[in-house]
């Protein structure tokens, strides 16, 4: 280059341009096609396990449709507020919600995001990853050894309640940290450590997730990462099978529920591990 100077690419990639509607896909049949199985696939894992459903919907929209990650992530985030919504209805009919302890989960989760996202320009995403890798071994391995009773309640006492705004926080610092979801850590922590019933805990992280997806969605439209109309197409699809997931897990044996959530969790493990040595390798 005359004078030194660097290639024009490498500007963008010190200050990305703003997402706008021009670097988004483009609308085609394949678009929504996309959209829709997405949301099917992630309804039902949402309602089968407890969980917002956007360790599936961000890397697929991010491989299947180019997706910019924070766009992928926002629209995700809008994506699970119906998700969620449908599958907490779909386990509230079998009392399987408990509200209060959820709220306070909530309360907890959204200090602990503010927490996590003043924490992470000061922490290696690669250790962290890592840990949270090794966490999920723990609890994958804890499941084949704890069978929760599908009788067994979540009792709010002056003793479980300082301890579920803990896990709230502890929850919002690491999704502020890594972006997980709230799912994968709050339903084997309430099974684990509050004697659970599995689908107590699944119903109950489903309803702490609604109010944090919606604050999230607010600042993710100031900020223009969300694309509404994929993230509609999405969370309406994901609506007609979170049901499904919901009631297939009530037939589900507990023990038979344990190894099928394990077998997710290793597939999230496998995701972050992916991704902490791609960040040790850029480093």
């Amino acid at each position: 280059m005359v004078g030194g100077a660097s290639p024009p690419w490498t500007v963008f990639r010190r200050n990305p341009a703003p997402v706008t509607s021009d670097t988004r896909p483009v609308r085609s049949t394949r678009f929504y096609l996309v959209c829709i199985g997405v949301g099917l696939l992630a309804g039902l894992l949402s309602g089968l396990f407890g969980v917002g459903g956007g360790t599936v919907i961000v890397p697929l929209l991010v491989l299947l449709l180019g997706f910019d990650q924070r766009l992928a992530a926002g629209t995700s985030l809008a994506a699970i507020v119906p998700t969620a919504s449908v599958g907490v209805i779909s386990y509230a009919v079998h009392g399987s919600v408990a509200w209060l302890p959820a709220l306070i989960l909530a309360a907890g989760a959204v200090v602990g995001a503010q927490i996590g996202t003043w924490l992470l320009p000061k922490l290696s995403q690669t250790a962290l990853r890592w840990s949270f890798v090794a966490f999920l071994a723990v609890v994958i391995v804890s499941l084949y050894f704890v069978v929760p009773s599908r009788d067994a309640e979540l009792v709010l006492t002056w003793i479980t309640g300082p301890l579920l705004g803990v896990l709230g926080v502890i929850t919002g610092i690491l999704a502020g940290l890594l972006g997980v979801g709230g799912g994968i850590i709050v339903v084997p922590a309430l099974m684990l450590l509050f004697g659970t019933s599995d689908l107590i805990a699944k119903g109950t992280s489903l309803l702490m997730m609604i109010p944090a997806a919606v604050s999230g969605t607010i600042g993710n439209l100031r900020r223009s990462n969300v694309d509404l109309r994929a993230a509609a197409f999405v969370g309406l699809a994901a609506c007609t099978t979170t049901a499904l997931g919901a009631f297939i897990a009530t037939l589900v044996d507990p023990l038979v529920g344990n190894i099928l959530f394990s077998v997710f969790l290793a597939f999230i493990a496998v995701q972050m591990a992916i991704k902490a040595v791609r960040g040790r390798h850029q480093r």
